[in-house]
């Protein structure tokens, strides 16, 4: 089978565990163009990586080609980019989230679907082992239903961090806590627990940060199946600490902390994954991870193009997210429950 050819679109910080990714996938794919606005953003990454750069995004859209764009700009550039994209007929992998508001992401989504491309986005948790290994035992029925389920992120961010221009910004980053750094562990929580159908809680931004957005929440949540559960999510949790998604069901408690899963059952049986070293970014450095699960995701997008079916992530999937962390934040704003639409 031929390789795919692609483009990327946003050369900052976000970029280089996907472009390692991309070096490691050269049998399958082939970069044709890397762009973005700043020359000196386009220099920097040539001498890192062995990918031809353009000064336009035109270069990129009117390349016949191209069949697919990978975007790794800020947040609320994405649903633009994606329209234009998509309407030059090419699919599309976003770095989460997928815009700064859900209605601009549901606007996104929608264009790829009118167009006929296929949007896959970046939420690399759903391929750690050991997620997958827990929602085979949920499908399989091992563990029977959930009756609980509390999810746990306790990270770190400098001041330095927020010091940045726009960062944890709702014009910029669309919010804090939640988009920015807690949308993987929600997303992931999602797709193992099921639908939330209400939420409780808090939002807040500490005395540790000057920033506009929250830097902690704490909510209870009632899931679509009848389950109780709790979130708890903070960047102020000095040095930071492994994320964690504990499942109480019926016939014993999952535990995922980071890449370890831990499963003890009624009858005595316990399942160990024991945890790999790509479990970083949750401290000062939010890049300090290898790039293993970011090439499960393109490998996996590419894979759907190639053999014609939906990424592992599709758009849908992650509007789901996006609908949760607007109930947490408007329960934190009106100390009210939300209940949340699928």
């Amino acid at each position: 089978m031929s390789k795919t050819r692609i483009a990327i679109v946003g050369l900052g910080m976000a970029v280089t565990p996907h472009a390692k990714g991309l070096m490691d996938l050269s049998d399958k794919v082939e970069v044709l163009h890397a762009f973005a606005p700043s020359t000196a953003r386009r220099a920097a990454f040539s001498q890192r990586f062995p990918f031809p750069t353009c000064d336009s995004l035109d270069t990129i859209l009117q390349d016949d080609r191209v069949e697919a764009v990978a975007v790794y700009s800020p947040a609320n550039t994405h649903a633009e980019l994606a329209k234009q994209i998509a309407a030059a007929g090419k699919h599309v992998l976003m770095e989460k989230p997928l815009d700064i508001t859900t209605s601009r992401a549901e606007e996104l989504v929608a264009a790829c679907r009118k167009a006929g491309v296929k949007l896959g986005v970046v939420l690399q948790h759903r391929f750690r082992p050991a997620g997958m290994k827990l929602a085979e035992l949920l499908k399989s029925g091992e563990l029977g239903g959930i009756v609980g389920c509390s999810t746990i992120i306790r990270l770190w961010r400098p001041q330095s961090y927020y010091d940045e221009p726009g960062r944890g910004s709702f014009a910029r980053d669309g919010g804090g806590v939640l988009i920015s750094q807690g949308i993987h562990t929600l997303d992931l929580m999602l797709s193992l627990a099921g639908p939330i159908a209400e939420v409780t809680g808090f939002a807040t931004t500490t005395r540790v940060h000057k920033m506009e957005t929250e830097d902690m929440v704490c909510a209870a949540a009632r899931f679509a199946n009848g389950a109780f559960g709790t979130i708890d999510a903070t960047t102020a949790a000095y040095p930071g600490f492994l994320e964690e998604i504990i499942l109480t069901c019926d016939k014993g408690t999952a535990m995922l902390r980071g890449t370890e899963l831990l499963v003890q059952f009624h009858d005595g049986r316990v399942i160990r994954i024991e945890p790999d070293q790509s479990a970083g970014g949750t401290g000062a450095d939010p890049m300090a991870f290898p790039h293993d699960y970011h090439r499960a995701v393109m490998s996996d997008f590419i894979n759907a193009i190639q053999q014609d079916h939906e990424p592992k992530v599709t758009g849908e999937e992650a509007l789901r997210v996006h609908r949760l962390i607007d109930a947490l934040i408007e329960t934190g704003r009106s100390n009210s429950p939300v209940r949340i639409a699928e």
